[in-house]
């Protein structure tokens, strides 16, 4: 659950990058629904590009440059999910769930500040 005091990593970033937050409680406001359906949007894309990976590495014919394309398409969703991943595992924990950790509940990398 996501706490008033608690913000939320979004799906997507600043135009250098930097992550952006969402300071919300837990009425579900139109920028934490646009971000809720951004996160689907990713991870569908993921799947369907996962799927496409597979067959792009059966055929034995594959062209670098299709292989290079498919690496940075791969690179890029996987940066997607993980933040999805991190932003979602932050708003499950909570001092009462996070058990052996923090009283504080959890904590972003230093990383995801950019």
């Amino acid at each position: 659950m996501t706490h008033h005091d608690e913000l939320r990593l979004l799906p997507w970033t600043t135009l250098d990058g930097k992550p952006c937050f969402l300071s919300t409680d837990e009425t579900g406001g139109p920028l934490s629904r646009l971000a809720d359906r951004t996160e689907s949007a990713q991870l569908e894309a993921g799947t369907v590009l996962l799927d496409h990976a597979m067959e792009v590495i059966a055929d034995a014919e594959t062209e670098p440059e299709e292989l290079l394309l498919l690496a940075t398409a791969l690179t890029h969703n996987l940066r997607d999910t993980l933040r999805i991943a991190v932003s979602r595992g932050h708003r499950l924990s909570t001092p009462s769930t996070n058990l052996g950790g923090d009283a504080e509940g959890p904590r972003l990398p230093a990383a995801a500040f950019g």
